[in-house]
């Protein structure tokens, strides 16, 4: 018999800005064979709306519920405070952290309607949605770590009540998911938990979710460029100011390069000064956030993909980019790391190691194919039926025991 679950998330294909979303679409479709899922999904709706209810036509074992709520993707207090005042309303909570309240009390309402075997919550701001399902129903909690406090801010310090509500999470929880060892540790050490509690469960991708696609960029090849793509939110997570600088040192040897950064984020506009102050403003090419298509023909036009991550609990867009038949330079410092053996690596701090191989990738083109033809083929035990397998086998041991 198929597990009912209760998923909390925050974004969802195709309205995603991250690798969340991502995630949590190639997760739940993965599962639709083996398990009913009814994922909570908050969204800024009339506050006269209580919720909707979104089934999708080809994905029938999952339903999509929004609720009425501020509450977005990588939203921080300040943003928060932005968006509450153009709200004259009184429904919405006058902090982010009375809107994760004012959501996890909507959350145990949707919980007492559902007859759910387990609830899985997905990062810090459904984790307090979890614990009042949990309350609500006496079923067990999951709670799914993609990334932490710690990542987040780069490791410089953190902030406290954001830590709090991860910490209660993974304590109130009858099991903890994190996407990688390396997150996994990070639990360990910074937040008390039993590492015989959290069960490691890495990203995915379908391979079959990718089809070749025109250049969207051509004319720069044609001139002779060799292209280096960055992809994903520009923040001090990503490290993009490790990519300008590596850029810069590259440069200094192949001019004919072009960097194309694709992402927005608070250090988008650093970014951009700090390209100009190093005199490469004209081979930095900021071309904002993409998805679908957009984004698949860019990274097929690269010659290489780089994610200079400072801390990153896994990292689906390297995956995205072998995918596309592109090649990938990835930080030590990052999950993905784990799972692929066909990546050049290098500490995100290390500016001459990574413009040496950047460098070597785009000279030396059997280097370039090698890590090309052997990066894919590694993608098939990266497939999210594998992480699929892993969270069931996480349901029904949580099920048996609360029989």
């Amino acid at each position: 018999m198929k597990p009912k679950v209760l998923m909390f998330g925050w974004e969802f294909p195709p309205h995603n800005s991250g690798g969340l979303g991502t995630a949590c679409f190639g997760l739940t479709r993965a599962l639709s064979g083996d398990a009913d899922v009814v994922f909570v999904l908050p969204k800024k709706a009339e506050v006269n709306s209580d919720f909707v209810k979104m089934v999708f036509a080809n994905e029938h074992s999952i339903s999509v519920r929004h609720v009425d709520t501020l509450l977005y993707p990588y939203v921080t207090e300040e943003k928060y405070g932005e968006e509450r005042h153009l709200y004259t309303d009184q429904v919405y909570g006058f902090s982010l952290m009375e809107e994760v309240k004012r959501y996890a009390r909507k959350a145990a309402d949707i919980a007492r309607k559902a007859k759910c075997d387990v609830i899985h919550a997905h990062d810090w701001l459904a984790y307090s949605a979890g614990i009042e399902a949990k309350k609500a129903t006496g079923k067990p909690l999951i709670v799914h770590v993609h990334a932490t406090e710690f990542d987040r801010t780069g490791g410089n310090g953190v902030n406290q009540l954001v830590y709090d509500i991860e910490r209660k999470g993974m304590e109130a929880a009858d099991a903890v998911i994190a996407v990688s060892q390396w997150t996994k540790n990070i639990i360990v050490n910074h937040y008390g938990i039993s590492p015989d509690k959290i069960t490691v469960v890495h990203n995915g991708i379908d391979i079959n979710d990718f089809k070749i696609l025109p250049s969207r960029v051509q004319a720069l090849k044609d001139a002779g460029n060799k292209i280096v793509l960055f992809v994903g939110r520009i923040t001090m997570q990503k490290g993009p100011d490790y990519f300008i600088r590596a850029a810069t040192r590259v440069l200094e040897f192949r001019p004919n390069t072009i960097f194309l950064v694709s992402g927005s984020g608070d250090m988008e506009r650093e970014m951009i000064r700090l390209a100009a102050s190093k005199g490469i403003s004209d081979k930095i090419f900021f071309v904002g956030f993409l998805r679908g298509d957009d984004l698949d023909s860019v990274y097929q036009s690269a010659d290489l993909y780089v994610m200079p991550s400072i801390s990153e609990p896994f990292g689906i867009t390297p995956l995205e980019a072998l995918a596309n038949g592109t090649p990938v330079l990835i930080s030590r410092q990052s999950g993905v790391s784990e799972v692929l053996s066909h990546a050049l690596k290098a500490d995100f701090w290390d500016i001459d190691d990574t413009a040496d191989k950047i460098i070597s990738t785009l000279d030396n083109k059997c280097l370039h194919d090698s890590l090309k033809e052997n990066g894919m083929r590694e993608l098939d035990k990266n497939a999210w039926v594998v992480a699929a397998r892993k969270c069931l086998s996480v349901y029904k041991r949580l099920i048996i025991e609360t029989v």
